[in-house]
């Protein structure tokens, strides 16, 4: 099985959605995006397939309380594959 799994740095991803960093950060504690990934060290990265998903959903008009969801779900979807992968959280 092949994955095209690829990570967008903080500066790449807030300009998916033409936000300022401190924006960013505030969508995050409001559960409307998911948090980063740590790569190791200080890298953190947003895997851009949860990216793609949370900006498919605002263009669909959906309602905040639908993607805060939609983000649940990305994160539960995290957890899951680290449990297939052997990975503790």
């Amino acid at each position: 099985m092949q994955s095209n799994l690829s990570f967008l740095r903080c500066p790449q991803a807030r300009g998916r959605f033409g936000v300022a960093i401190s924006s960013w950060y505030e969508l995050i504690d409001k559960g409307l995006m998911t948090p980063g990934v740590s790569l190791g060290g200080r890298s953190v990265a947003w895997p851009a397939h949860e990216l793609d998903s949370i900006a498919a959903a605002r263009i669909a008009g959906k309602s905040d309380d639908e993607i805060r969801e939609l983000v649940k779900q990305l994160i539960a979807a995290r957890a899951e594959a680290g449990k297939l992968a052997g990975v503790s959280a």
